[in-house]
């Protein structure tokens, strides 16, 4: 009995080689039979392709639902109306920020203005509105060549005064923290 089972598993051996021998074979054989030469050309192959998008096309756009027009108008509507308060909220923050930089900026020079320029001397402001004629505004053209050169001397003698005035308050900060420290 031993034998039988011996010789048994040697044939199922021998069956399993032989038919992975014929599936080898197989393969090599549809190799052979699958060459390029076989495949349609590439426009042939595209034609199919490009027809095939048509219908899957034609059978995906029968399959959505369009929605009615006042359905339409209502969406349409309710879009212009967000559109609308979206703009009217982004204007009116940059309006809002526009204003609040430049009266900083105002603010700021006021207030370097009024830090920069010493008590006891006098700031000049123009605030003189004119109303020039014709002949009068020929003539101030004239002359404003020299009064542009006078205005820039008196800017450099006012600086020159506040750093002056500066440098004295300075001085006798200086003066002061030394005796304060002295004592």
């Amino acid at each position: 009995m031993a034998d039988k089972e011996k010789k048994v598993t040697q044939d199922s051996k021998v069956d399993k080689a032989t038919t992975e021998e014929s599936k080898a074979a197989e393969k090599v054989a549809k190799a052979a039979k699958g060459s390029k030469n076989d495949k349609p050309n590439f426009f042939a192959r595209a034609g199919k392709s490009i027809k095939r998008f048509g219908k899957d096309f034609k059978g995906e756009t029968k399959k959505i639902v369009w929605p009615d027009a006042t359905t339409v108008l209502k969406n349409t509507g309710i879009v212009l109306v967000v559109v609308a308060i979206v703009t009217t909220v982004v204007f009116a923050i940059d309006f809002g920020l526009e204003h609040g930089i430049v009266a900083l900026k105002e603010l700021a020079i006021e207030k370097n203005q009024s830090t920069s320029a010493p008590a006891d001397t006098d700031v000049k402001t123009n605030t003189d509105v004119t109303v020039e004629t014709e002949g009068e505004a020929e003539d101030s053209e004239e002359t404003s060549e020299g009064t542009e050169e006078t205005e820039t001397e008196e800017a450099e003698t006012e600086e020159a005064e506040t750093t002056e005035a500066e440098s004295e308050e300075t001085g006798t900060q200086e003066e002061e923290t030394a005796e304060n420290s002295a004592e």
